[in-house]
């Protein structure tokens, strides 16, 4: 692994009350890095684990400096004022993750415009709009990142037709992430993309996405969290416009076992949607 570290850096993670967006928060925090939990929870829910004030807690356990800001990434002003509320604690941004999604997998006939609309304002144009206003204070740092948490692109129809609304909000988002890394690039801030090569168990598996069964074929979110941190502690002007499965970051970075990542080391790991494996859910 990469001996750079993400102390006294600060790192704002979208989503981060809970699943992937925690595990990502946490690793940061165990750098001593400065972590805003930025997130729609503030109040525990009835169903989901996890609110911007447990996390935060958790931050400040591991060693970390925390900040929970409650947003919602569809209003604009909630956007405008966490990254406000994130420079003026801690002076400014070195790695912004866009990890905040909304998820729902069905065809166009079974898709709302009301769910259409909730994944695209919370996927693409949230992180979108992030990016866009973290960007002059990443401009600051000495090794400023944006990481998207979308996957390779790939146009192929069997992403797109079972799943149409969810996929276009995703590859938005893979989209971004290149053109970004061109755009940013005079500026020194590197762009990329990270993708989990097999399902994590989050919530959405175990509420969405095939339950106990397929959370049990899965690995944790603490994958992810190392992946990402393998990505924001190279050097940006090395390391940019990259759409990469966490898999493979960390091959790269010098892991070879994954079994401590294994929910079940002993079950057969079930691959995640946008990977040449996949072969569907259960």
């Amino acid at each position: 692994m990469s001996e750079t570290t993400l102390a006294g850096r600060t790192v704002l993670v979208t989503g981060a009350s809970r699943g992937i967006g925690q595990a990502i928060a946490l690793r940061a925090a165990a750098d001593g890095a400065n972590v805003v939990i930025a997130a729609k929870t503030s109040e525990p829910h009835p169903k989901l684990p996890g609110t911007i004030h447990s996390v935060a807690a958790e931050v400040e356990q591991a060693g970390g400096h925390a900040l929970a800001v409650q947003v919602d990434l569809r209003d604009e002003e909630q956007v405008v004022a966490a990254v406000e509320a994130t420079v003026e604690r801690f002076g400014g941004i070195d790695v912004l993750v866009n990890n905040a999604g909304a998820v729902f997998i069905a065809p166009t006939e079974h898709t709302s415009l009301k769910r259409f609309d909730l994944m695209h304002q919370i996927n693409m144009r949230g992180a979108w709009l992030m990016s866009k206003l973290c960007a002059p204070h990443l401009a600051n740092s000495e090794n400023p990142h944006i990481v998207m948490i979308s996957p390779p692109l790939d146009p192929h129809p069997r992403w797109l037709a079972p799943h149409l609304a969810y996929t276009l909000s995703k590859y938005g988002m893979s989209m971004a992430a290149v053109g970004l890394a061109a755009e940013l690039a005079p500026a020194g801030i590197a762009v990329n993309a990270v993708w989990p090569k097999t399902t994590i168990a989050t919530a959405a598996i175990l509420n969405l996405l095939g339950g106990e069964a397929v959370a049990r074929r899965s690995r944790h979110p603490e994958m992810v969290g190392d992946a990402v941190h393998a990505v924001v502690t190279r050097p940006a002007s090395e390391y940019t416009g990259n759409l990469v499965f966490d898999e493979d970051v960390l091959r790269e970075a010098g892991v070879e076992d994954f079994s401590r990542y294994a929910v079940d080391p002993e079950a057969e790991l079930q691959p995640d949607l946008y990977t040449p494996e996949f072969r569907g859910l259960g």
